[in-house]
C-alpha cells in the first residue's frame, strides 16, 4: 500500500537572487536570477496503492498535473525536433507547468534527478520515470543574462562605439 507518511503532493521552493553593480554612466545595472528546486509527487496508481476518498482524488490529481508536464515536455521535444518552432506549448493546462515555465524550455539551466526504486514491485514505475527523464533531458534552454534592457540597450551602444573607433 501507499507510504503514510508521503505528503502527496508536489512542493516548488523558488529563490530570485539579484544583483546590482554601478554601470559606466553611473546608473545601476541589475541582473537577475531564479533557483527553481521542485519535489515532484510520483504517479500513483490506484490499483496497486488503494487509495480511496480524499486520497484518490488527491492522487487524481497529482497524476494529472504531471500529465500536463509531460505533455509540455512532449511539445518542447516535439517543437525543437521539428525546429520549425510553431508548436503550441500548453503551459497554462496547470498550476505546475505554468510556475515552471522558466525551467522548460525558458531562459534557465535546469536539471533533473529522477528517483528510481530498484525493487522490481516497482519495475513499470521506473522504466516510467527513466522515460520521462529521457524526454526531459531532450529540451533545449537558451539561458542567457537578465538584465535591464535599458541597462543592455546601453552596453550594445558601448560595444558599438567600440568597435567603431
Amino acid at each position: 500500500l501507499m507510504n503514510n507518511e508521503s505528503s502527496r503532493s508536489h512542493s516548488i521552493f523558488t529563490i530570485t537572487v539579484e544583483s546590482a553593480e554601478p554601470g559606466t554612466n553611473g546608473e545601476q545595472s541589475v541582473k537577475s536570477g531564479k533557483l527553481n528546486m521542485v519535489d515532484l509527487a510520483g504517479s500513483e496508481r490506484q490499483s496497486k496503492t488503494g487509495a480511496t476518498g480524499d486520497t484518490l482524488k488527491e492522487a487524481t490529481k497529482i497524476n494529472l498535473s504531471l500529465s500536463a508536464l509531460g505533455n509540455v515536455i512532449s511539445a518542447l521535444v516535439d517543437t525543437k525536433a521539428n525546429s520549425r518552432g510553431a508548436n503550441f506549448i500548453p503551459y497554462r493546462d496547470s498550476k505546475l507547468t505554468r510556475l515552471l515555465q522558466d525551467s522548460l524550455g525558458g531562459n534557465t539551466k535546469t536539471v533533473m534527478v529522477a528517483n528510481c526504486g530498484p525493487a522490481d514491485y516497482n519495475y513499470d514505475e521506473t522504466i516510467s520515470t527513466l522515460r520521462y527523464a529521457y524526454r526531459a533531458k531532450s529540451i533545449k534552454n537558451k539561458p542567457r543574462v537578465n538584465q535591464d534592457p535599458k541597462d543592455a540597450m546601453i552596453r550594445e551602444f558601448q560595444d558599438e562605439i567600440t568597435r567603431l573607433k
